[in-house]
């Protein structure tokens, strides 16, 4: 019988109240195994009145103590390690240690969130003018949201109330309804890390849900991850609401290829990088872009026995390369990519869409697909696919291998191989991409720098984590002080001036 879920408001489970629910699936099986309750309009204000009540008393207390309890809720994290990480993997269906990955990348932003003293340190200027002193302040703002994917649910949620929670503000988190256990687990700990109640709130829903995050008044910013259509959406919606916003979307990340490079450490990280997961990243790499005939040729050599051999199996299973896709339906639809790349005409070197698995049958299953021969003009080249499928697109030049990631719609992460210095820093130089790796396939930067893409995988120009993080959660307060020595000068009517 599937479990029923709850929101988590005020500092404890909630049942939801509007009658409707998201059926959350064990992908490895294709059954349901539990229930999430879609909230209602009046549920998230509930959580927006309860983190509201939360702030004055949160933003008030020395960011000594916030980063204590940042510190305990590291720890707690680390102790439910194993048991958040089998969790997270029978929800969403990568495997148990891509699932520890996930809490990993999470964790690191809280262990940077730990040093928030420092961060929120402002600057001084003594004798700016005469017996004036200036200085400056970073405060918080108030409450705040973050709406996070189905495909990183406990990485992206603690990149967001990570950061945000320690710099004083109150965080409300809508996580994907496809698999929220792991987000509601995060609230649970916070809590008995020591955070008051209303500091951290977690209500799983749906459009209505979203909808009222973004166009209530108390909400004073908005951080999101998803998909490029629903990012400018958000954005949209909540900037003409007044409310900060930093929204990321889709992606098409390539990988260059020089001939240069050495084709087994290429082939190894293109299938690390293009087939982890499932292919359910946003900094996966489904584009390698080999430059010179002789280059592509090998590689493709190369590629299809990796391919071919692939061990697609149940998440929990630690021989398992990756799992299942986190749904039928997205299964259905990468699935349909593959098909509308054979129609344009792309050479299919790999099939894996008809892959079944002894005994779990109706999990959503498929295994990996390599086209090669894909130009520019192709869907599957345009369209994040989001799935466990590689398209080689072949290069004669290094200037057009430059110009496909500079000029394709999507400027989230791309990489070169290459044993040539001068050619990997001209090229991280001009590529018009925001994360970019040389010789390193999945360039996502540390917790102590910050993540973020450019065109239309980002809007709102603020990045996530690392001192951009905080820049957003944070506002600027300047002040200009003098002390009277008992000399008046009399009204000033111009304005005044440092001289």
């Amino acid at each position: 019988m599937p479990v029923e879920l709850n929101h988590f408001i005020g500092g404890r489970l909630v049942p939801g109240t509007s009658g409707r629910f998201q059926d959350v699936y064990d992908p490895t099986l294709g059954e349901v195994q539990a229930k999430a309750p879609l909230a209602t309009k009046a549920e998230v204000e509930a959580a927006i009145a309860n983190a509201q009540a939360a702030f004055p008393a949160w933003a008030a207390q020395n960011p000594q103590k916030r980063a204590r309890v940042m510190f305990k809720f590291k720890e707690l994290v680390e102790r439910d390690m194993d048991m958040m990480a089998v969790m997270l993997s029978k929800e969403h269906g990568k495997v148990v240690a891509d699932a520890k990955g996930d809490i990993q990348r999470g964790l690191e932003v809280i262990e940077f969130a730990c040093g928030i003293p420092h961060l929120l340190k402002g600057e001084f200027t003594e004798g700016a003018g005469p017996g004036i002193d200036m200085y400056s302040m970073r405060q918080p703002l108030g409450v705040v949201a973050g709406i996070t994917p189905f495909n990183f649910p406990a990485m992206i949620p603690m990149w967001m109330f990570g950061v945000a929670i320690a710099c004083g503000n109150t965080f409300i988190c809508k996580p994907s309804e496809k698999d929220p256990s792991v987000p509601l687990h995060l609230a649970k700990l916070m809590m008995e890390a020591g955070a008051p109640e209303g500091v951290l709130n977690v209500v799983i829903g749906d459009k209505e849900a979203v909808d009222t995050l973004l166009t209530d008044p108390r909400i004073q910013a908005i951080s999101f991850v998803g998909s490029t259509n629903i990012a400018q959406y958000v954005y949209a919606t909540a900037a003409a609401n007044g409310k900060r916003v930093q929204a990321m979307g889709g992606a098409k990340n390539h990988m260059i290829v020089m001939p240069d490079a050495d084709l087994d450490q290429v082939a190894d990280a293109l299938i690390g990088a293009g087939y982890g997961s499932a292919g359910e990243r946003c900094m996966a790499i489904s584009v390698a872009v080999p430059v010179g005939k002789s280059t592509a040729d090998a590689l493709i050599e190369k590629l299809i026995p990796r391919v071919e051999s692939l061990k697609v199996g149940p998440s929990t299973d630690p021989s398992s390369d990756f799992g299942p896709m986190v749904s039928a339906e997205h299964l259905a639809k990468v699935k349909g990519y593959v098909d509308l790349g054979i129609k344009e005409g792309a050479a299919l070197k790999v099939d894996g869409r008809n892959f079944k698995l002894q005994g779990y049958e109706k999990g959503f299953f498929m295994s990996g697909c390599l086209f090669d021969n894909v130009t520019p003009d192709m869907k599957i080249y345009q369209d994040e696919i989001f799935g466990p499928v590689l398209s080689v697109v072949r290069t004669e030049s290094f200037e057009e291998a430059i110009r496909l990631p500079t000029e394709h719609p999507y400027g989230n992460g791309v990489a070169i191989y290459t044993r040539d210095g001068d050619a990997a820093r001209e090229f991280a130089s001009r590529v018009q991409v925001g994360m970019v790796g040389v010789n390193v396939p999945i360039p996502v930067p540390l917790a102590y720098h910050t993540f973020g893409g450019w065109k239309r995988s980002a809007f709102g120009g603020v990045n996530q984590h690392g001192p951009e993080g905080v820049r957003f959660f944070t506002q600027v307060k300047t002040i200009t002080s003098r002390w009277p020595t008992g000399i008046r000068s009399g009204a000033e009517f111009s304005i005044p001036t440092m001289r």
